[in-house]
C-alpha cells in the first residue's frame, strides 16, 4: 500500500495561488529545488486534480531558460507515473491516466495498488481524498511571504483534525511543516 500526501508551497497567510488560479509565490531558487528533485526522486506516482495538472505541464514541455537544477526535475516528473482527475478534461497525453468520476474510490484503489510514496496536488482534490481519510501526511511548505486573499492550502469546508509530526528550515526561509491526521 502507498503512502499518500498532500504537500505545496503556500503563503505565511495559507494561499497557493491568487484568486485567479496565479501562482505569484517565490520561485524556488536552485538550492530549494534540490529538495524538490529528492522528493520527486522518491515519489512513485503523482496524482493532479486539473488546474494543478495544467500548471505542472510546464515541466513536459522544453524550456532553454531551465537550469540544470530544473532540467532534472523536469527529467524526474517526465519519468514519474501520472494520474489527472478531472470532470472537464476529455484527453491527457499518452501514459498518463484520467480519472473522470468517484475520484475518492479511484485514490483509494491507486494507493491500495501502489508501493511507495504517492503525492496529491490541488487542493480541492486533497480536500475530497483527505475527507475520505485517505492522506497520510500533509506537507506545508511556508514561504516567508503574505498574499492577503487568494486559494488556501486547505478547501472551503475541510478542517481536518491534524497533529504535527515534524518541521525542517529549508532554503529561500521557507519551513517545511509536516503533520498527519490525528
Amino acid at each position: 500500500m502507498g503512502r499518500l500526501s498532500y504537500g505545496m508551497l503556500l503563503s505565511l497567510d495559507g494561499f497557493i495561488a491568487e484568486e485567479g488560479g496565479d501562482i505569484t509565490l517565490p520561485v524556488p531558487e536552485a538550492e530549494l529545488h534540490r529538495h524538490f528533485n529528492d522528493v520527486m526522486r522518491r515519489t512513485a506516482l503523482s496524482i493532479y486534480g486539473r488546474r494543478m495538472w495544467e500548471v505542472m505541464q510546464y515541466w513536459g514541455e522544453p524550456d532553454p531558460d531551465r537550469d540544470a537544477v530544473g532540467e532534472e526535475f523536469a527529467a524526474l516528473w517526465q519519468e514519474t507515473p501520472k494520474v489527472v482527475v478531472s470532470t472537464t478534461l476529455t484527453e491527457v497525453p499518452p501514459g498518463v491516466t484520467l480519472i473522470r468520476d468517484d475520484a475518492v474510490e479511484a485514490v483509494r484503489r491507486i494507493k491500495a495498488e501502489t508501493e511507495g510514496d504517492i503525492d496529491v496536488s490541488g487542493a480541492q482534490l486533497a480536500a475530497a481524498v483527505g475527507a475520505a481519510g485517505l492522506i497520510d501526511e500533509y506537507l506545508l511548505y511556508v514561504q516567508p511571504v503574505v498574499l492577503g486573499t487568494g486559494r488556501p492550502y486547505f478547501a472551503a469546508g475541510f478542517r481536518p483534525d491534524l497533529a504535527l509530526v515534524g518541521s525542517e528550515q529549508l532554503p529561500q526561509g521557507v519551513v517545511l511543516l509536516r503533520y498527519a491526521p490525528a
